[in-house]
């Protein structure tokens, strides 16, 4: 069983005051767990965070918001004790699912933090919004976010575009999931002897799962199957080195992903494209068709590291919704903003 975060004293009264003496919170939930951080209201400088590999729970109504609090209330309490009672003045919360199951938190949880903190600036976000805000802040591009999946976000400051992130089924093309399948399928073309196999990526897969034959059996029942599929990508990635299929199948995952980011990205010279997410630890097997990939579809835009990460994206939110210096643009589902900027 994951441990929760560990319960600490009440936080000190957030009365009212502006951002020069305020904190603010940022939370980042995911499919491995959830982070939160405390930082100073101007600058973004984080002071602590904590972290619990219990996901937030889905129910009849979408993501807890009761689940969510019963985490967060308690890092954050813990994280502000030693701040002297400083008041929260804004609060930022990126959550995977947000965009189809956030109805709950975009329901309850403005009351909550108020009645927690005295606390009504508050910014809901996608996860794909604070990877985005995370990675390039808030100037123009657009930002890919791979993992077991992979969507891409951009926007030019006045609307966001939204590319893939539609799961292992529809979409997620490129992705962890969307290799290891591909990788998959390889060896049990070689192991049926049809044009297309791979028979390093075969023996891996026997290593790795048992007998081919037996595969289905083994995945099908799964309601983890994208993850198990992603966990088989490393093994295409380290079979591209001397394999032509494996190297083959990450040429059309970076096609893919190029595809996603071209979508999205502005059309104003200068734009900025950022990659984010463990896919893109996958290594040169990767990006460097990558690379090539993307300077073909997007001649005009400049490939950057990413700043940050989803929890630094999150502190940036709440920051700039604190000084009300936030121009990222809200947007029904994927960024809602309650409450105005501090005075």
């Amino acid at each position: 069983m994951n441990e929760p975060f560990a319960p600490a004293g009440p936080a000190g009264p957030a009365g009212p005051a502006g951002p020069s003496d305020g904190l603010v919170v940022g939370v980042d939930s995911g499919g491995s767990g959830i982070r939160v951080a405390l930082a100073e209201a101007v600058g973004g400088a984080v002071l602590g965070s904590r972290s619990s590999r219990e996901p937030v729970r889905t129910g009849p109504g979408g993501i807890s918001a009761r689940h969510l609090l019963e985490q967060v209330l308690p890092a954050v309490r813990a994280l502000a004790e030693p701040h002297g009672g400083r008041p929260v003045v804004a609060v930022a919360v990126g959550a995977a699912g947000m965009a189809t199951l956030g109805d709950e938190l975009r329901a309850e949880l403005p009351g909550a933090f108020a009645e927690a903190w005295g606390v009504g600036r508050l910014a809901l976000a996608a996860d794909a919004v604070t990877a985005y805000a995370g990675a390039l802040g808030q100037r123009p591009g657009a930002v890919v976010a791979g993992g077991t999946g992979m969507i891409a976000l951009g926007t030019d400051l006045t609307s966001w575009r939204r590319a893939d992130g539609w799961g292992h089924l529809l979409g997620d093309c490129g992705s962890g999931a969307w290799i290891g399948r591909a990788g998959l399928e390889a060896a049990m073309r070689a192991y049926d002897g049809r044009r297309g196999g791979s028979a390093a990526l075969l023996v891996r897969a026997e290593k790795a799962f048992g007998p081919v034959a037996g595969l289905p059996g083994v995945l099908y029942p799964r309601t983890d199957r994208p993850a198990v599929l992603a966990s088989f990508a490393p093994e295409v990635g380290r079979c591209a080195v001397e394999d032509p299929v494996a190297a083959d199948i990450l040429a059309r995952a970076a096609g893919h992903i190029a595809d996603a980011a071209e979508a999205v990205c502005p059309v104003a010279p200068g734009a900025a494209v950022a990659l984010t997410g463990g896919l893109f630890r996958m290594g040169d097997a990767l990006l460097v068709p990558l690379r090539t990939a993307l300077g073909e579809r997007l001649p005009h835009a400049r490939t950057v590291d990413a700043a940050g990460d989803p929890l630094a994206g999150a502190v940036a939110l709440a920051a700039g919704l604190a000084s009300g210096t936030l121009r990222l643009p809200e947007d029904p589902s994927l960024l809602r903003l309650f409450g105005g900027p501090a005075s």
